[in-house]
């Protein structure tokens, strides 16, 4: 068994190990943070945990009634002008803590007296050490070159964080249903390696989604871009109207995350097109009516709460590219230019 395959499969435990062993830092965190008082929370971070704080600009956002930006981090270390960020909550989401930029926003931010939080892997980690705080994700070594048990742990740390910070039991009671829901998810992905082979000489596609799972689009499509070197682009469904639909033609394979949630009718209505456009439409979704547009599809568990469905809807497409991209005959848990610790500067 490939060791992609493995981590896949521990991230139902992983996500009930974080919750069980970091609730607590997590309330002691949320009660610094209220002490705090930010206007705004800023972010640091790069490439798959990116995509988890494009995540936490929704929970944040629609949860806690805060706004979430994105740092820039060459401007803290090619420009040396690091914007003001004194009354800001600044969060670096680093699987391994060893990037030099995302560890530089926030010793910027520390001596401009902002509150810094770090989550990561890897307590020992530059990262870990500098921050005022550090939410520990705990996904144990992670050995495949692309990360899967680590994205889906920075969810949860987020998504415990934001419970915390909420301070309502419902949230707390709906996140510990999450390994199970994981659990439903990876059994229902399973079925993806009987037809994954109909991908085999992919070379272009696209993944969409909305709201909470805009991360999720951009996450599948990075998975299928470090495994199956597939160019593509994750898009929301409302900036794929403003012009890259333009691209469908028939046979075009997109990626669809469409849980019901909020985003549901619009999410409906671009799959009516795309099925008039004749492409390939892979549907994740727990939806009858959005599954029946589908090429092909993978079911998601009934009943999660909008705010956590990232957690699942991100599996099949992991599972979607650790498949195509072993029907391609590439090397899944190190694929060719990657290195697990990428250090940027």
């Amino acid at each position: 068994m490939h060791r992609i395959e493995i981590e896949i499969a521990e991230q139902p435990d992983v996500i009930a190990r974080l919750l069980k062993d970091q609730r607590s830092n997590a309330e002691k965190i949320a009660t610094a943070i209220r002490a705090f008082a930010p206007t705004f929370v800023c972010i640091a971070a790069r490439g798959t945990s990116d995509n988890a704080a494009r995540y936490a600009q929704y929970a944040f956002g629609a949860q806690l009634g805060l706004p979430v930006m994105l740092a820039t981090p060459s401007l803290h270390t090619l420009y040396h002008a690091p914007p003001n960020l004194s009354r800001a909550l600044v969060i670096g989401i680093s699987q391994s803590g060893q990037s030099d930029d995302v560890r530089q926003v926030l010793a910027d931010a520390q001596a401009q007296g902002a509150l810094t939080l770090a989550i990561t892997n890897a307590p020992d980690s530059p990262l870990a050490q500098n921050a005022e705080y550090h939410l520990d994700i705990g996904a144990g070594e992670e050995r495949s070159v692309a990360a899967t048990k680590t994205y889906t742990a920075q969810l949860g740390a987020l998504a415990l964080l934001t419970s915390a910070l909420a301070g309502d039991a419902e949230h707390f009671a709906a996140l510990d249903q999450m390994p199970g829901h994981l659990a439903a998810t990876l059994a229902t992905s399973a079925e993806i390696g009987s037809w994954a082979q109909r991908y085999r000489y992919m070379n272009f596609c696209v993944a969409l989604g909305r709201g909470y799972n805009f991360c999720t689009a951009f996450e599948i499509n990075l998975k299928l871009q470090e495994l199956c070197y597939i160019p593509g682009h994750g898009y929301s469904e409302a900036d794929f109207r403003h012009g890259p639909i333009a691209m469908i033609q028939p046979g075009f394979p997109v990626v669809v995350i469409a849980p019901n949630d909020r985003t549901l009718p619009l999410m409906r209505d671009l799959l009516v097109k795309l099925r008039e456009r004749d492409a390939e439409s892979i549907v994740i979704s727990d939806d009858d009516e959005a599954l029946a547009l589908a090429t092909r599809s993978v079911r998601l568990p009934t009943g999660i709460p909008e705010w956590l469905t990232p957690l699942t809807a991100v599996i099949p497409g992991q599972v979607l590219a650790m498949h195509v991209a072993l029907a391609k005959g590439y090397p899944v848990d190190a694929p060719r230019g990657l290195n697990k610790v990428t250090v940027t500067r």
